[in-house]
């Protein structure tokens, strides 16, 4: 009886721990939501130019894709939650000194040093929370689907909350005040971390020791081949990085400047970032909900159609904010449905042992495109015109989402016929 109340009590710690490392994703995302409208609304009032926007936008995303790609052994050796608290404080500071360099009236160039080094902190710390989120389910009892689905829901709130208070704000305060308020955010985020997620039990996985650059290598390596030998997960990837690009180019670049050129206000982008944000959340909670209940496939399949390319015919046509705004919160929530489906196969098929090396590679691969998706929309924009712009985009999203329907492997969705019954299975290898 001894042993199962302290078994028990165990794992009542464990669930709050997961419940904080919730908590503090959701307020790290409010301030990048925040930052998302304020940075290039802070762009375009320096310079007025979507070229420009794109480059800052490159400067952020680009050092996160990399983070998250190559800082896998590193988490194994220093432990993820001491990645997690280091990466969102250092955001927070390089993030919170983009106001001074622009009081003090310096150019671009620190601007986007700046945001690059913020962009680079958070891509450290969230390669860091992917290993953290399935070693706390996994002492708290609950089943993966569910702190995925949890994981997912606290990134779609805060996009939810965070793109119309940013777009608020910044008619308020203007977007340097709005990056102030980021700043704290990242540091309420570290200090959840710290205070209800224990540094027992997320102990770094792989022996203290030299951190040689032979063996660094080797270990991102490996990382990499079980990536690149498993067909499915190289499908998810390749497929969610193309859709990535062009929504970035979407949220970065097209939907700022029709917020500014269509509806002259910096609101109607964070309301229509936000019904973004609110209908992905719906579909987040739906998709953990009715996960367990409905075919992977064929649930991923038509969803991803739906979602994709309809935003960018909806700004490309319409000048109305309440039309755009419902298309947003329809797209939202079928692309947020896809979200519990990823998770759960990414953790069923990847062994424990690689989930920071893999898990890592996995996000940055399908983040490789976002970078250049701000370069591409503010490229198109400058050369077509906005119009053009987004029916050319949106064309090429609707073939990309194409792909599940087309290509065998991504039948893999589906759960093996042993686990239909609900057990849990072991991760299997590659196929």
């Amino acid at each position: 009886m001894v042993v199962e109340s302290r078994r028990a009590e165990g794992s009542r710690r464990s669930a709050f721990a997961l419940h904080g490392l919730v908590a503090a994703s959701f307020v790290s995302g409010l301030g990048t939501a925040m930052a998302a409208v304020a940075v290039p609304w802070l762009v375009l009032e320096q310079t007025g130019s979507a070229v420009a926007t794109g480059v800052v936008g490159f400067a952020q995303l680009a050092p996160y894709v990399l983070l998250q790609a190559t800082a896998g052994p590193l988490v194994d050796r220093v432990g993820p939650r001491r990645i997690v608290l280091a990466g969102t404080a250092a955001a927070a500071i390089a993030i919170g000194a983009v106001p001074v360099v622009v009081a003090l009236g310096h150019g671009l160039a620190v601007l986007a040093a700046l945001v690059a080094v913020a962009g680079g902190a958070r891509g450290l710390a969230d390669a860091a929370t992917a290993p953290l989120l399935p070693a706390l389910a996994d002492a708290a009892k609950a089943p993966i689907e569910r702190a995925t689905g949890a994981y997912a829901a606290a990134n779609r709130g805060s996009l939810l909350v965070g793109m119309p208070l940013g777009g608020v704000a910044v008619a308020l305060v203007g977007a340097a005040g709005v990056l102030v308020v980021d700043a704290i955010a990242f540091l309420v985020a570290a200090l959840l971390v710290a205070t209800l997620v224990p540094a027992a039990g997320v102990r770094p996985s792989a022996p203290i020791g030299p951190l040689r650059v032979r063996a660094y290598a080797a270990e991102l390596a490996e990382g990499m081949r079980f990536l690149r030998t498993d067909r499915l997960l190289l499908g998810i990837v390749t497929m969610v990085a193309a859709t990535n690009l062009l929504d970035e180019a979407l949220t970065s670049v097209f939907l700022p400047v029709w917020a500014r050129d269509s509806a002259h206000s910096a609101a109607a982008f964070g309301v229509i970032g936000g019904a973004l944000g609110l209908g992905a959340l719906i579909g987040v909670l739906l998709g953990a909900w009715l996960g367990p209940r409905v075919p992977r496939w064929a649930t991923y399949a038509i969803c991803t159609v739906l979602s994709g390319a309809p935003p960018f015919f909806a700004l490309a046509f319409s000048a109305s904010v309440p039309a755009v705004v419902v298309v947003a919160l329809a797209c939202g929530a079928l692309g947020g449905a896809l979200n519990p489906i990823v998770g759960a196969v990414q953790f069923e098929r990847i062994p424990p042992r690689l989930h920071a090396r893999v898990l890592g590679a996995v996000k940055a691969s399908a983040w490789v495109g976002i970078p250049f998706g701000s370069l591409a929309g503010g490229a198109l924009t400058s050369a077509l015109g906005l119009t053009p712009a987004l029916l050319v985009s949106g064309a090429a999203m609707l073939l990309t989402t194409l792909a599940p329907l087309l290509f065998p492997a991504w039948r893999g969705l589906d759960r093996p016929a042993t686990a239909l019954g609900g057990a849990r299975q072991d991760a299997p290898g590659p196929t």
